[in-house]
């Protein structure tokens, strides 16, 4: 199982927002958890959380690209956590391999065709709208069920754009337009996300369902979860805490 750290360059990212945002800083840090252990650094410029304003294109890709061609030219392997078709392709003009799009190419109807252009792996994550107002979508009668569906939904339009069957990682997106009973639920079901025969990424680091004030507070609990997906068919983890969950998958 790969771990994926987490490099958030935003003022306003729910667990580390402004520790990294000038360039120096998140370039520094990068190296540091690969230093800890971590297979792919996930470079984001656009926070997620619940309630966030989204920031203009220009901007997210001012935060992003010089610290993408920094750490690519330091042999890094890279994903760059984007909506946006023009900041996916930026990224991986300037060294990431990787698109992580957390609406599932909801938010972007460029984004299946320049993935499938760049020729890319591509995350695929569970979405039912933007930070402002998903909270208000956590309704489900089968949470499992229908995220697969919703997902399945989305892979075919994938598909059918020209995204390589064998480039594609699905996210159940724990924590998006859900509650806590709703990503305990999908933990409890992993095995279901795995028998869809892709490589599967999970998210859950230090998210409010874990419990605790504060995210450093649930920095135990995510680890805890990690250590329960070894063994589980997952592909990856993607974490805040590099070295302490390294040591929970490769313990």
């Amino acid at each position: 199982m790969l771990v994926m750290g987490i490099l958030n360059v935003t003022p306003d990212s729910f667990a580390d927002g402004g520790e990294y945002l000038d360039s120096e800083s998140a370039i520094t840090y990068g190296l540091h958890m690969v230093e800890d252990g971590a297979d792919i650094i996930d470079i984001g410029g656009e926070s997620t959380r619940p309630g966030a304003d989204r920031v203009p294109a220009g901007e997210e890709q001012a935060r992003v690209i010089p610290v993408i061609r920094a750490l690519a030219e330091s042999s890094v392997e890279i994903s760059a956590d984007t909506m946006r078709a023009s900041t996916a392709k930026l990224a991986v003009e300037a060294g990431a391999t990787i698109i992580n799009d957390v609406s599932g190419g909801a938010a972007d109807s460029q984004m299946f065709a320049t993935i499938a252009d760049l020729g890319c792996k591509y995350i695929l994550m569970h979405w039912r709208g933007h930070s402002k107002d998903m909270n208000s979508k956590a309704i489900y009668a089968d949470v499992v069920t229908e995220v697969i569906a919703e997902l399945n939904s989305q892979l075919v339009k994938a598909l059918e754009a020209g995204i390589k069957r064998e480039k594609i990682i699905l996210d159940p997106g724990i924590g998006f337009a859900k509650d806590a009973e709703h990503n305990w639920e999908i933990l409890r079901r992993i095995d279901e996300f795995a028998a869809l025969s892709y490589p599967i990424l999970i998210g859950h680091s230090r998210k409010r369902f874990l419990g605790g004030d504060t995210p450093d507070e649930r920095e135990e609990a995510t680890v805890g979860v990690t250590r329960s997906l070894v063994g589980k068919g997952i592909w990856g983890v993607r974490v805040h805490g590099v070295k302490e969950n390294v040591e929970a998958v490769r313990s």
